[in-house]
């Protein structure tokens, strides 16, 4: 180790790049994080790229703007989010978020119901 450390030039700020994403705080259901987490645990990606790509694809389709799937943002990015991946990987796992966002709207019905 050195005695001393040249800083000059450093620079403060995160390590990752964020070109394209912006930090947020947001407040979620425990429900909504847990669901998350279990699909990312399963498909080997962070819980925040689950959600990230859970809500891409709700506005997406809300919007009535579904992409196909050569000019899907996360298919075009797929080294982004996991070096391998394949992009018939990717569509099973928007399925199964499709799928757990489903759930996860059927959960907050029933909890506003009650």
């Amino acid at each position: 180790m050195k005695d001393e450390y040249d800083f000059s030039n450093a620079k403060r700020g995160a390590v990752a790049s964020s070109k394209g994403k912006t930090r947020i705080t947001i407040m979620l259901d425990d429900v909504v994080i847990e669901a998350a987490r279990a699909s990312a645990e399963s498909e080997g990606y962070g819980y925040q790229t689950v959600i990230n790509n859970t809500l891409r694809q709700a506005l997406l389709s809300d919007k009535g703007k579904t992409a196909k799937p050569d000019q899907n943002p996360a298919v075009a990015n797929v080294g982004h989010l996991k070096k391998g991946i394949t992009a018939s990987e990717l569509k099973s796992l928007e399925k199964k978020l499709s799928e757990a966002l489903s759930e996860i709207h059927h959960v907050m019905e029933l909890e506003v119901r009650s």
